[in-house]
């Protein structure tokens, strides 16, 4: 068992080596090129590239629905030209708050630190956050890179009325990340747009709870907010303290084509102030204040920042908040789909496809402008693959992909190029060699077509060299001819072992010879497998030995027809002509043969001696033909009383004699004898006539009788004739 999976397991070695060297060229570059690409990925070196790629994908996506339930109230450069003061003077915060809660919003948040009073109204501020259960202010915690950077809530505020406004910076400065938990001294925070969610959801009854799938995971809703990892999506190593989500951000439709970023509704506090507001603006909804005054760079990145053309431009970090606010509220409401990655050995193996791709589709197009032209379009469906995944929620590598499909593309573009002119110089080296040879010689390719030829060969098809390059065998010969060369080349290239075979050959005369082709496989520097083929003539040869055969099948017929004529004399010979049992010479010459056997073994033989009763009357009163008929009949009787090994013969007229070989003992002699003597005397039915008849039985025995067969056999017919005269139809021992 164990050396036949031996066995198994080189052949199946071998196979896999020898097919690796002809035709998985391209897997292995695939291979290649897939580990050196995963391996960049895996050091961090394309991060950048495909943060940027995501970037596009949000800006290129279509615009959603404007997000009515937040409105955002804006600080601007203008306000502040006109109070001349910031931070902004805690009677104006107050009495700012007091307007918009007139108005019945469901939360509102203020993304401005007030850990300090301004000025004067510091009661009345604080007294507004006591009348005001839906306020949510901000505090900027310590994190591990400055742990001294921190701003303390607003005085006054409830600590279930502050969440943190920590924002979690890419690489490339940009914000794609929202920070929903952070615990600090085993101390656990919420941010600051998680409770501005919360407290909206809480109206449409949804309340935080333990995902079914993990308990570790948050479900709000219809939605399931998974953890970011430090290797998801394109990100390497990054930075996942926390509960952390990757942003899908939303897209709202823009209201004014002047706008340089979509937004949410914006009023400016001035006009709040005013009483300028329309109640719709506020009723209901989620109120986040902030600045967008360009003096105090409140503003971050956020992947709409990003453009093809020209600079990046940041957007206001209480739009940034409004962003994160939607989310979570979509997501848990409608269903919105949030990011989600695919895990390592999933995304290694998307590379390795493309890589494969890249390979495969150059490999088998093996022409320049139609290669660049696949090249192109596949890197565009690539794209189009990946970005309708990014439409329904997912992120799928598009960079390193690209990387993988385009390089292996590229490193089979440069082997195509040197297989092609190493070819070249193969097929001027082999047309030289070649046609200094006087037999018929013909190159094939891999894919069975005719590269090189010799005079030789062209003049034996009947074809100009011209008109044979680059054609193949079922364009010339009969389809009978072309599958048996096309069989006969895959045995060489499969095998890569040289095989000689014989077969028909038509040229372009219709003349068919008897060839005989020796093939064996060539591979040059750059890896190409050519087929050389060398052609004799046998058909002179293969008539000499139709020939030959054509006379050895004669004398074969001969030699039968002498051995059955031989066979037939010798039956005759041999055996009774009416009877067809065998006859006196026969008889002789088994009884001898018996009687050796038996006394070298130490057995007994029984002689019977056989003479019909009644026999002559038969034949004078119903005729000799009858007659004969009768002994036929008698003849078969016998044959079918007696074993296989017994024999029964007829010596002439109405006498028969029977050897009874290796008998045990004298009785079973008397009782074949009376066997017969019952099966004699049984009616015979011919023409008409019941014919009975009887036998008279004469029964010697070795050794007891005599030990030669001349004496065997006159005591047997000795008592025959005793058993006639005892009254016939009756057996008697000698």
């Amino acid at each position: 068992m164990n050396q036949q999976l031996g066995k198994r397991f080189v052949k199946l070695i071998f196979r896999l080596k020898r097919s690796l060297s002809r035709g998985h060229r391209e897997l292995i570059t695939a291979a290649i090129v897939a580990v050196c690409i995963m391996l960049l990925h895996f050091i961090g070196l394309l991060q950048s590239l495909e943060l940027a790629a995501l970037d596009q994908f949000f800006r290129l996506r279509p615009n959603e629905p404007p997000d009515e339930r937040i409105t955002i109230v804006v600080i601007d450069e203008a306000y502040l030209n006109e109070v001349r003061l910031w931070p902004i003077p805690d009677r104006k915060i107050a009495l700012l708050l007091q307007k918009l809660n007139a108005h019945r919003p469901l939360a509102i948040g203020l993304d401005i630190y007030r850990n300090l009073s301004v000025e004067f109204g510091n009661q009345e501020l604080r007294n507004a956050y006591k009348s005001m259960p839906n306020l949510i202010g901000v505090e900027l915690l310590a994190n591990d890179k400055n742990k001294n950077v921190t701003v303390l809530p607003p005085p006054g505020l409830n600590q279930n009325q502050v969440g943190f406004n920590n924002l979690l910076y890419d690489i490339d400065g940009k914000v794609r990340r929202s920070l929903l938990y952070w615990s600090i001294d085993n101390q656990p925070h919420e941010s600051f747009a998680l409770k501005l969610a919360l407290l909206y959801l809480k109206s449409k009854q949804i309340t935080p709870a333990k995902a079914k799938s993990n308990p570790d995971y948050l479900q709000l809703g219809k939605a399931v907010f998974i953890p970011f990892k430090a290797d998801d999506g394109g990100y390497v190593r990054a930075d996942d303290g926390g509960y952390q989500i990757l942003t899908n951000f939303p897209k709202p439709k823009c209201r004014s084509s002047s706008r340089d970023f979509c937004s949410f509704s914006q009023v400016s506090i001035r006009d709040v102030l005013a009483d300028k507001v329309p109640e719709k603006l506020i009723k209901d909804r989620i109120i986040l204040i902030g600045s967008t005054a360009p003096s105090l760079k409140d503003f971050v990145f956020v992947p709409y920042s990003s453009s093809l053309m020209g600079e990046a431009k940041p957007v206001p970090a209480i739009q940034l908040q409004a962003y994160f606010v939607s989310e979570l509220i979509s997501a848990a409401l409608e269903g919105r789909p949030l990011l989600r990655f695919w895990t390592d050995p999933v995304e290694y193996l998307w590379m390795f496809i493309w890589s494969c791709l890249g390979a495969v589709t150059t490999w088998r197009i093996r022409h320049p402008t139609k290669s660049l032209l696949s090249i192109l379009f596949s890197c565009w469906v690539l794209t189009v693959i990946t970005y309708l995944a990014f439409l329904c929620g997912w992120w799928i590598p598009l960079i390193p992909a690209l990387l993988t499909f385009g390089s292996s593309a590229i490193w089979m573009i440069s082997r195509i190029a040197h297989i092609q002119e190493e070819w070249k110089r193969s097929k001027e080296f082999l047309a030289h060699v070649i046609n200094t040879i006087p037999d018929p010689i013909f190159v094939k390719n891999e894919e069975h077509q005719w590269v090189v030829l010799n005079d030789a060969y062209c003049q034996f098809i009947g074809y100009p060299n011209k008109l044979l390059i680059e054609k193949s065998d079922y364009d010339f010969f009969s389809k009978d001819e072309a599958d048996v060369f096309r069989q006969q080349d895959e045995l060489v290239f499969r095998t890569q072992q040289p095989q000689e075979h014989e077969e028909e050959f038509t040229n372009a005369d219709g003349q068919t010879y008897q060839i005989a082709t020796k093939r064996s496989l060539h591979k040059d520097s750059a890896g190409n497998f050519f087929l050389v083929g060398v052609i004799r003539d046998i058909t002179e040869r293969k008539l000499m030995e139709e020939q030959l055969k054509r006379t050895a099948a004669e004398l074969f017929r001969s030699n039968n027809e002498l051995k059955l004529k031989e066979d037939h004399l010798r039956y005759l010979a041999y055996h009774d002509p009416l009877t067809g049992l065998s006859n006196r010479k026969f008889f002789a010459e088994q009884l001898n043969e018996s009687l050796n056997w038996a006394q070298h073994n130490n057995l007994l033989l029984g002689l019977l001696f056989i003479d019909l009763d009644g026999f002559k009357q038969v034949n004078d009163n119903l005729g000799h033909e009858t007659g004969d008929r009768l002994l036929m009949t008698i003849a078969e009787r016998l044959s079918n009383s007696l074993r296989a090994s017994d024999t029964v013969s007829r010596l002439g007229g109405d006498e028969f004699t029977i050897i009874l070989r290796a008998i045990p003992n004298v009785q079973i002699a008397a009782r074949v004898a009376e066997k017969i003597l019952s099966s004699i005397t049984k009616p015979i039915i011919l023409d008409g006539y019941a014919i009975r008849i009887s036998a008279s039985i004469g029964i010697s025995v070795y050794p007891y009788n005599s030990q030669d067969s001349e004496t065997l056999m006159k005591q047997a017919d000795t008592a025959m004739y005793r058993a006639k005269h005892l009254g016939k139809n009756r057996y008697e021992f000698a």
